[in-house]
């Protein structure tokens, strides 16, 4: 397990936010080849894949929002990922406990992989819009005024 910490995050400080808009905005018209940054008296060519990246965590700190970043492989505690969730550490434990999420017991605490929290995560919005699509669909059939 790599040591990750996931409760500290970025704050952009204001001059931080002005530096990030401007550079969002250079780097959003950047080559789709990918970037080549100078360091000191050398050129490093960035992978493609970085730049949408880099413009997304860039645009982020212009905003003044706070980032952490998360590898997907990281293994969060149940305060953690119940932090993630946005829910309270008993009402994961309990998710975790009818295997909704996968977990793990390292000695005798859980620990919940970032991928399969984040796959949750992202199977309950869908679930949800899929419900909320279906009650638009019948308060239209029954000409509800919605």
């Amino acid at each position: 397990m790599s040591d990750i910490r996931v409760r500290p995050e970025i704050i952009p400080t204001g001059d931080d936010a002005e530096l990030a808009a401007t550079a969002s905005r250079a780097l959003a018209a950047a080559s789709p080849n990918g970037l080549i940054v100078r360091l000191g008296d050398r050129d490093l060519q960035l992978p493609k894949s970085v730049t949408p990246f880099l413009v997304h965590v860039l645009t982020e700190m212009a905003q003044g929002n706070a980032l952490t970043l998360i590898p997907t492989h990281a293994e969060l505690t149940t305060q953690d990922a119940a932090d993630f969730l946005g829910v309270s550490r008993p009402f994961l434990v309990s998710l975790l406990e009818a295997k909704k999420i996968p977990y793990h017991k390292v000695g005798t605490h859980r620990r919940v992989r970032f991928y399969d929290l984040d796959a949750f995560k992202k199977n309950n919005e869908a679930e949800r819009q899929r419900t909320m699509q279906k009650l638009a669909d019948e308060a239209q059939a029954l000409d509800m005024g919605y």
